[in-house]
């Protein structure tokens, strides 16, 4: 794949990901792209395809995986979720550095690509911070939350492999994070 170096981060659903994501997309638009996912669940109210999610049927998912033309992909609640080649190209036409938010297996397996990117984990500083967050947005049922606080769990644990990731960003200050981000993007 040719153009700039990618990013992909990961970490648990309420680490800051997404609002770290934002900062670095409004003070460096034209510099980070995003790779739009594909996903075979229905659109929620105000989501855009092509924007959001590329909303495809499970057969013309699986015929493109099958093909070789996806990254990574996995399964969560009965949805297909991934990130095409195609999309990440789309990024790296611009001559933008293309970032792909993507879960712990979405990082093993890239790793096995030729896509070569920085690997960043955005972590929260605790379990109770983490769960404090999750609670705070008030969009998830218990039995909802409790799966997410178990797959951070998992996912936390599975973070600390060896070499995994290039920078871990503990997430207890928002700027000061957003500065750990910045500092190894912006080389």
């Amino acid at each position: 794949m040719q153009g700039p170096r990618p990013v992909v981060l990961s970490g648990p659903s309420g680490a800051g990901k997404s609002t770290l994501i934002k900062k670095l997309f409004k003070d460096y638009e034209n510099i980070f792209g995003f790779s739009v996912s594909h996903t075979t669940r229905q659109p929620r109210p105000g989501e855009v395809n092509g924007k959001d999610y590329h909303f495809v049927t499970r057969e013309e998912m699986k015929k493109e995986i099958d093909a070789g033309e996806f990254l990574e992909h996995a399964e969560f609640s009965g949805n297909m979720y991934g990130t095409s080649k195609a999309a990440v190209q789309a990024v790296q036409a611009q001559n933008q550095i293309c970032v792909l938010d993507v879960d712990i297996q979405g990082v093993k397996n890239i790793k096995k690509t030729d896509l070569n990117p920085i690997y960043i984990s955005v972590q929260p500083p605790s379990m109770d911070v983490l769960e404090k967050r999750l609670r705070d947005r008030q969009t998830e049922t218990e039995e909802s939350l409790l799966k997410r606080l178990s797959a951070a769990r998992v996912d936390l644990e599975l973070s600390k492999e060896p070499g995994l990731f290039d920078l871990v960003i503990v997430n207890d200050d928002l700027e000061k994070a957003y500065s750990e981000l910045k500092e190894v993007l912006l080389k």
